[in-house]
């Protein structure tokens, strides 16, 4: 569940709640993206890079990075922020 917490023209800032089993979908943005784990554990794919957050990790992810959440736990609740 996505939730647009504040938005405007080189920002945006979301607040999401997961629970995945298995591998999402790829992304290549074409902004940055730093995350942040406030809840739960998380494994993402970065790249060829298998990257596990625990609650209080955080990782930026430049734009054009192929990436994807491979699973998380019940309930992962995840800070994101979009920057151009």
């Amino acid at each position: 569940m996505f939730t647009t917490l504040f938005q405007n023209d080189s920002l945006k800032i979301e607040s999401i709640r997961s629970w995945l089993k298995t591998p999402g979908e790829m992304y290549d943005q074409a902004q940055d993206e730093w995350v942040i784990l406030l809840n739960g554990e998380a494994e993402l794919e970065i790249n060829t890079l298998h990257v596990t957050l625990r609650s209080g990790d955080y990782c930026l992810i430049p734009k054009h990075t192929l990436h994807r959440v491979r699973s998380t736990s019940q309930n992962a609740l995840w800070l994101t922020v979009f920057s151009s």
